[in-house]
């Protein structure tokens, strides 16, 4: 072998020799802090959630306390319709939003001006413009019977801005008729500016929505729809079926009228008037932080307050 040859080999056994080392760190580099981070993360995370876990055993181990003053809603009354004595009240005079509990009076007006339900009357924009979910579409006709039942069993703004529309009182005067009619019922905390109550400025007090859902159940098509758990009817373009909101109807209880009402302002609302072993009761709950809550409060009230004559439980 020549010089030369010897000399390239020694060159290339040199560089393979600096080239090794370099490839075998850049190798090993990841591989030797990655599992160990990994493995912290992981122990981590594992003695959190068996932390959690053995946290939530805890808890479903025992029964958590009852919220104070009965009630987890802000605002709750329980009172005895044929006399009018309170049994139960939280915060029952302050005036708040009241969601669409607004329609029961909204209701009361509406068959107030005698309307012919079985006429058919056509859904436009203008009632369909921001009022939420609805079944309704533009320039489907309906009957205004079939639209009051769609606004008190299953709270649609559509449908209620149409009976309003076509009650034959002009949007003020029918405005004005709501706030004259709670004058009227005694609901000296109720203020009304819209029809749905989609609006917070529509307030009221849980002692002023139990004298309104008093006297809106009185009347006995009001009675009737906000009974009815299941109620069907068809237009030109399709079969409507709705469901009522208020879930006493599906339990034991002998519902007499009732009405469910949400938005953000005013939490979850609930009213409700209950007959049992022949004796009547209405309770109100405003403010309630969730939807099972708010029906929780008023079997709650009705089972602290008069356990003796509850006889069933829809809660």
């Amino acid at each position: 072998m020549t010089f030369r040859a010897l000399r390239t080999l020694g060159l290339l056994l040199l560089l393979a020799l600096l080239a090794g080392p370099a490839r075998t760190a850049d190798a090993a580099t990841p591989k030797v802090p990655t599992p160990t981070v990994h493995a912290a993360t992981r122990t981590h995370k594992g003695t959190r959630a068996h932390a959690h876990a053995v946290r939530g055993r805890r808890h479903r181990g025992r029964r958590l306390a009852p919220p104070v003053g009965g009630v987890y809603a802000r605002n709750a009354i329980l009172i005895d319709p044929s006399t009018g004595e309170v049994l139960f009240e939280k915060n029952s005079a302050r005036s708040v939003p009241i969601a669409s509990l607004t329609k029961l009076m909204t209701a009361l007006v509406f068959l107030e001006q005698k309307p012919d339900l079985s006429r058919e009357v056509e859904v436009t924009p203008a009632e369909i413009s921001g009022a939420g979910h609805t079944q309704l579409r533009h320039g489907e006709r309906a009957a205004l019977g079939d639209l009051l039942h769609m606004s008190l069993m299953c709270s649609d703004n559509v449908a209620t801005r149409v009976i309003a529309r076509e009650s034959g009182l002009p949007h003020d005067d029918f405005i004005a008729r709501m706030n004259r009619k709670a004058v009227e019922l005694g609901l000296t905390g109720s203020r009304f500016t819209e029809f749905t109550g989609l609006d917070e400025h529509n307030v009221s007090t849980a002692a002023d929505v139990a004298r309104m859902l008093h006297a809106a159940a009185h009347d006995p098509l009001i009675q009737q729809i906000t009974t009815t758990r299941e109620y069907e009817f068809r237009t030109e373009r399709r079969v409507h079926a709705i469901r009522n909101t208020d879930r006493l109807l599906y339990g034991n209880w002998d519902v007499l009228g009732g009405k469910t009402g949400f938005i953000q302002e005013a939490g979850y609302c609930f009213a409700t008037w209950i007959r049992s072993q022949g004796r009547d009761f209405i309770a109100v709950v405003l403010g309630a932080p969730t939807n099972a809550t708010r029906f929780a409060d008023a079997v709650r009230l009705l089972h602290k307050t008069v356990p003796s004559a509850v006889a069933g439980s829809g809660s």
